[in-house]
């Protein structure tokens, strides 16, 4: 069974078909928006702070999400798939945003709509990523803006795909 545990009184709260992976953990003030998964080793921590997550965001294998002790909240919108072992700490994801796989994302950072963090890439404290961008790098810097089928043909090929992988576990 995962790990799923109150913090000074607040306890985590999701929303419809989801599907939470035995041995994930989810603490302290946490809510999750419907048709979101959390997958095998990934620690979602709102012990400091909160930690808010939209619809149809799947948070892969060993990744860690946290916040900082009252300076920075994680906020994560809509449509958002956040790669194996990525690092989301104290910032603001956007709607349909994929953050490759072992990525870190500092406290302070804003990742616009429609963009794709590179996998590795280190996003620093109080970065700006604009809207409809690929970053990649350490640090991370713009490479080029998006085409509209990379917008809907990976970001949102991905979101969906994670909700067909979730219900494998559900029906099993």
């Amino acid at each position: 069974m995962p790990v799923i545990l109150p913090v000074k009184g607040v306890s985590p709260g999701f929303g419809r078909n989801i599907f939470i992976a035995p041995n994930a953990t989810i603490v302290g003030d946490v809510v999750m928006g419907d048709d979101c998964s959390i997958w095998f080793n990934a620690v979602v921590r709102g012990d400091v702070n909160s930690v808010r997550i939209g619809n149809k965001v799947n948070i892969q294998d060993g990744v860690i999400i946290h916040c900082t002790y009252q300076k920075a909240k994680t906020v994560i919108g809509n449509n958002v798939s956040i790669g194996h072992n990525a690092i989301v700490h104290g910032c603001t994801i956007q709607d349909n945003v994929l953050i490759g796989m072992g990525s870190i994302i500092m406290d302070g950072a804003e990742i616009g709509s429609n963009s794709i963090i590179a996998a590795g890439a280190v996003i620093l404290e109080n970065t700006k990523v604009e809207q409809g961008a690929i970053y990649a790098g350490i640090p991370a810097r713009k490479l080029k803006d998006i085409p509209q089928d990379l917008i809907h043909g990976e970001i949102e090929r991905i979101a969906n795909n994670y909700i067909q992988y979730a219900d494998w576990f559900r029906n099993a």
